[in-house]
């Protein structure tokens, strides 16, 4: 069950909007009703810093709070945060997001490289323990390529037999010729569905609408949504 209107201004007034806009997009991606485990990754490389200083990546957090208040009905969305390793994982909620995500990323000190293939595991270990029978939707967050193009590769194909999408987002004004690469990656030579979709919301990924973001967002999952249930991977 999505969470009711009346839960998100009861307990976080300041979502209501991004509620209402999520569910525009929903409805718009015949997505109304789905149920989804909602995951955001994000990227704490040192050249992530001036996003997480100005507020970018705490919208973000917000914007897929948002979201994740339709898709599932504990108002909570696990976050990884990831550089060299996984730097820790934790969670935002309708109870407590307010400025939380620095706060985080202050607690985790040293902003490292961009290993795509760790954080991934986490997601993917995360979730198999979770015991969620709903698919997972993975909004994953980076300002560049990783630093084990391979083993991100590996992952992302491996991944493809489990109930799990990964939406990438490009932060900055990389060219993101690797994750465009990913998100083409042929079916069903390399993976068993096609589990993957990219854009890049460039320099000032604020000045996106709101309505536009969600858009972005749901633009492919709900063909994999079709092609996971005929392969079996997501039931019903």
């Amino acid at each position: 069950m999505a969470l009711s209107m009346e839960k998100v201004e009861r307990t976080a007034p300041g979502l209501v909007s991004l509620y209402k806009q999520a569910a525009v997009s929903l409805d718009k991606h015949r997505l109304s009703g789905e149920r989804a485990a909602v995951y955001l990754v994000l990227d704490r490389s040192g050249s992530m810093r001036e996003f997480y200083r100005d507020g970018t990546v705490q919208y973000l957090a917000e914007q897929i709070l948002g979201l994740a208040a339709h898709f599932d009905d504990d108002g909570t969305v696990p976050v990884v945060f990831f550089s060299t390793e996984v730097d820790g994982v934790a969670e935002v909620s309708l109870s407590d997001y307010q400025g939380r995500i620095n706060k985080l990323n202050d607690a985790y000190g040293h902003m490292g490289r961009t290993n795509y293939a760790a954080a991934m595991e986490a997601v993917i270990d995360h979730y198999q323990q979770s015991g969620a029978t709903a698919p997972a939707f993975v909004v994953f967050q980076t300002d560049g390529g990783p630093s084990n193009k391979g083993a991100a590769t590996q992952v992302l194909c491996r991944a493809a037999h489990l109930p799990l999408f990964w939406q990438f987002v490009g932060f900055g004004d990389d060219d993101f010729r690797f994750l465009r690469r990913l998100d083409e990656l042929p079916v069903p030579a390399k993976r068993v569905v096609d589990n993957a979709g990219f854009f890049s919301a460039g320099k000032d990924p604020r000045a996106i609408p709101d309505a536009e973001l969600y858009d972005r967002l749901m633009a492919e999952f709900p063909e994999w949504l079709a092609a996971a249930r005929a392969q079996g991977i997501v039931r019903g």
